[in-house]
């Protein structure tokens, strides 16, 4: 029951945002541009806020970062190499990946963890969205960017995709909140709450564009694609960084207090994060994302149930 109330909004929003579109209210038409609204407004603007009131030097964790990093980058190794063995363009590859990886930290990991592991939560949070807000996104993002440029010398095609990120609102608000953490500078009132206004509205316009997004989506067509994604989030990443929490005493490395140890591999178990199909829509994958997050967030209740269970 505490999992599905917190679960619920989530399909709420969702189920809105089909019901909505579905009776015409909206077109899909329409969520593309909330979508653009979403990834070029308001989600740079929560991740900015996110960053920017954290004392990085105070919640870093080296171990923690380490092991959740390590076991998302070998899973995302892995699921390139299982792209091209299955024949998927290097763009497809990178959209199943980030699929993959990118975990909901913020909408439904971090209520979770303060029903379970309260202490740590916040450290827990803040440290996932440093690991991927910082490297796995960025990463991600690159990969994909590359993976659209033109043929020719490779650092032609680095700078190229380095031209891209550098302009992408996600990574502005990502620079930003770190440079403000890092210098301790205190934004004015006014401006932080005009921040905060856009970065409210991430949340709920993101789950209602993909609600919106579902409206005539041939789902039956999309299920094989749609499984090998949510086996890897919901089974594969939690298992990865897993493995690399129990290898850090192997490599030298201070072991995970049992509660840090539970956040990382809960937090790696979530389904994947709410702007997944708006990211995906860059790369004209929004209805395979839209799927592939409704599907794995309705699993997702069973299989952390079953986590949450053999964690103890």
């Amino acid at each position: 029951m505490p999992i599905l109330a917190i679960t619920g909004p989530i399909y709420m929003a969702i189920a809105l945002g089909y019901a909505t579109t579905r009776g015409g209210l909206f077109t899909r038409a329409d969520m593309r541009v909330f979508g653009q609204f979403v990834i070029k407004l308001a989600l740079p603007a929560m991740l900015f806020n996110a960053l920017s009131q954290r004392q990085i030097g105070e919640i870093l964790n080296a171990s923690y970062v380490l092991a959740y990093l390590a076991g998302t980058l070998v899973l995302i190794a892995l699921g390139l190499l299982w792209g091209k063995r299955k024949g998927l363009g290097p763009t497809d590859s990178v959209v199943v990946v980030m699929g993959m990886t990118c975990s909901n930290s913020g909408f439904v990991g971090y209520p979770i963890l303060l029903l379970l592991v309260a202490p740590v939560a916040a450290v827990a949070l803040a440290l996932n969205m440093l690991i991927e807000n910082l490297l796995v996104i960025p990463l991600l993002l690159a990969l994909a960017e590359r993976s659209r440029g033109e043929a020719g010398h490779w650092t032609v095609v680095v700078f190229q995709s380095l031209k891209r990120l550098a302009v992408n609102p996600l990574i502005i608000g990502l620079a930003a909140g770190v440079l403000v953490s890092v210098m301790r500078w205190q934004l004015p009132e006014p401006v932080l709450r005009a921040i905060n206004l856009f970065a409210l509205s991430s949340a709920g316009l993101s789950l209602f564009v993909i609600g919106g997004t579902l409206v005539g989506l041939p789902l039956a067509g999309l299920g094989q694609q749609i499984m090998p994604i949510a086996f890897g989030k919901l089974v594969l990443h939690p298992l990865a960084v897993f493995a690399a929490v129990m290898a850090l005493p192997m490599m030298g490395l201070a072991a995970l207090e049992p509660s840090l140890r539970m956040a990382a591999v809960l937090l790696a178990a979530m389904p994947m994060m709410g702007i997944y199909p708006i990211l995906a829509q860059s790369y004209g994958k929004e209805n395979l994302g839209a799927a592939a997050l409704l599907v794995t967030t309705m699993a997702s209740f069973f299989s952390l149930s079953c986590l949450i269970w053999l964690l103890g």
